[in-house]
């Protein structure tokens, strides 16, 4: 009969004290204290101590080798205490140590500070750097949250159900994936951007509620917010509404961000701005609402205007309270960054004893300086900044990003809240210039508002059942109500140069499924990844998947993309060029 206890290094308290365990683990540490020799061995629940003075038993150890250790359990010395790791008042005294995998005298960084290491060599080596504790606990909390939404869905009466990886290509706005086809000469499966088009079938074929933790592939440059491979919580809902979906939404995130976070999260209903009142205030449909700095349009003050950068211009004016007496290279730093994002400089006013000090004063009338006033209610030692740019989109991008650098410099960001809003009222489409055609906005699926009769109205004043769910700055879900009427969304489609036969064709099962009773629904699909991302204050998507891919798109690890021999190449119809 085995005499020794198997017991979770991390596991291992003052109960087990006299107790013969057995454990097993990785070596973490390994300390010669003049022959008597301590080793930490780690494993899934944390890590422990052992001891020796039979220095010989651990000749050849190294560090990260897998181990077996057989021992018994005892008291450190008080002096000994670690308050580090919850077992630091005992330690084990080794009777044997089996190596059951070494690992190489050389590592290619340390596992404890993997964090420090250029992104490329940790996820060439991966399996190190998912041992460290920060690491693995991003991965630990990704399943507890995925767990939490799948008993939040259930609770809710929805259905989970898987959709089809393999699909067909559509034109959604991203590109692609595409795979070739052996059996089809000539043609192509594509991974699924979302389940769009399946999500939309369930509802006509009698599912009320629908959600999966779905995968999704978007071959499209990476950055910090965005992944070639992501997850979403997809849901739809049938004969609902916009605010039916809202209700739902605002469940899980306001649920999901109070039960795995200590900060403070703004209450429910959540906030509902305009997309034209949020880049009007905020210079993005994606605000930060921390940042307490709004911007308004003071353009009509400078229709007249002497000053060439304003006249005929989109003028954008930010104002900050009681900074007028910083020092002139303050001042200079933020000139320094408007010119760093390709603002031609960045014109500012202070309002001193009733009198602006600048270098714009001059070009100013006393009704424009008492309109300035008025509409900005500055006030004494206030200051005005101002953004300006011939085109409206221009204008309002700069602005958006001068209010977050402004909330930066001045440290008027809490950390410590996660403040959630609806941007909603998204038009329906919007003016390419460059190609001088008109494009879908946002989801080419979503109801405009008005229904078809607005399709025959000024294009630029429709406005789509769309909405995102945004959150410290970030996209955290988008939502709509869906088209389900096949004659606007033929119109829709029109409008953006695609003929009815391009819609039947490249939505052939949307578009004939949508003959035979399609019921009202609505859905949306709240972001899996970027909810962990911001949970652990974590700089990008990456951080908190498993085995991302780098920002180049390139997986060292596995060798991916790679080449792919001749006769694969031949199955499926595939010549290089």
């Amino acid at each position: 009969m085995n005499k020794y206890r198997t017991v979770y290094c991390g596991l291992v308290d003052e109960s087990y004290i006299g107790s013969e365990v057995k454990i097993a683990g990785w070596i973490a540490n390994i300390r010669d204290h003049g022959g008597v020799i301590f080793l930490d061995i780690r494993d899934e629940k944390g890590v422990v101590q052992i001891v020796s003075n039979d220095s010989k038993m651990f000749d050849g150890l190294t560090k990260e080798s897998s181990v077996t250790v057989k021992g018994t359990v005892r008291k450190r010395s008080i002096d000994d205490y670690n308050d580090h790791i919850s077992t630091g008042t005992i330690e084990i005294l080794v009777d044997s140590i089996d190596v059951l995998g070494k690992a190489p005298n050389e590592l290619p960084f340390e596992v404890v500070t993997s964090t420090n290491v250029s992104e490329d060599i940790r996820l060439k080596y991966r399996y190190l750097d998912l041992r460290n504790d920060k690491v693995r606990s991003n991965i630990n909390l990704r399943a507890k949250v995925l767990k939490f939404l799948r008993n939040k869905m259930d609770s809710l009466d929805f259905t989970e159900v898987q959709t089809p990886i393999i699909t067909a290509s559509s034109p959604e706005g991203a590109r692609d994936f595409i795979i070739p086809s052996r059996k089809f000469h000539g043609k192509f499966y594509a991974l699924p951007q979302a389940p769009q088009v399946f999500k939309e079938i369930l509802m006509v074929s009698g599912f009320d509620k629908y959600y999966q933790i779905a995968p999704c592939f978007r071959d499209e440059d990476q950055r910090s917010d965005r992944t070639l491979e992501f997850y979403q919580l997809d849901f739809e809902m049938s004969f609902v509404d916009e605010e039916d979906v809202y209700k739902v939404g605002e469940d899980i995130f306001y649920d999901t961000f109070t039960t795995f976070s200590n900060k403070l999260v703004s209450p429910k209903p959540f906030r509902r701005i305009s997309y034209k009142d949020s880049m009007l205030k905020y210079g993005t449909d994606k605000p930060d609402l921390r940042n307490p700095l709004e911007i308004i349009d003071v353009s009509n003050i400078f229709i007249k205007s002497d000053f060439k950068p304003f006249k005929g211009a989109c003028v954008r004016a930010i104002k900050v309270d009681d900074i007028g007496d910083k020092p002139n290279s303050w001042f200079n730093e933020l000139v320094d960054y408007a010119n760093s994002i390709g603002m031609p400089g960045i014109g500012y006013l202070t309002l001193l004893d009733g009198t602006f000090k600048g270098p714009i004063d001059k070009f100013l009338t006393d009704e424009d300086r008492e309109n300035l006033i008025k509409m900005s209610n500055l006030k004494t030692n206030g200051v005005l900044f101002f953004i300006a740019d011939k085109n409206v989109r221009v204008a309002s991008k700069y602005a958006g990003m001068i209010r977050t650098e402004l909330g930066r410099k001045l440290d008027l960001i809490d950390p410590n809240k996660f403040e959630f809003c609806i941007i909603n009222d998204f038009p329906m489409f919007e003016y390419n210039e460059e190609e001088e055609k008109y494009e879908f906005c946002h989801n080419p699926f979503s109801m405009p508002k008005g229904g078809i009769d607005a399709l025959s109205s000024n294009i630029e004043d429709v406005l789509a059942h769309q909405f995102d769910f945004v959150c410290n700055g970030n996209e955290m879900a988008s939502g709509a109500v869906r088209n389900h009427d096949l004659e606007s969304l033929k119109k829709a489609f029109s409008i953006v140069g695609y003929s009815k036969d391009v819609l039947e064709t490249k939505f052939s099962s949307l578009y004939n499924a949508f003959k035979y009773g399609v019921p009202p629904h609505a859905g949306m699909a709240p972001g899996i990844d970027r909810i962990i991302m911001l949970l652990k204050d974590e700089p990008n998507l990456r951080e908190v998947q498993a085995f991302p891919m780098s920002v180049s798109g390139y997986d060292a690890m596995m060798g991916c993309p790679s080449e792919v021999d001749e006769k694969q190449l031949r199955e499926v119809h595939i010549k290089i060029r």
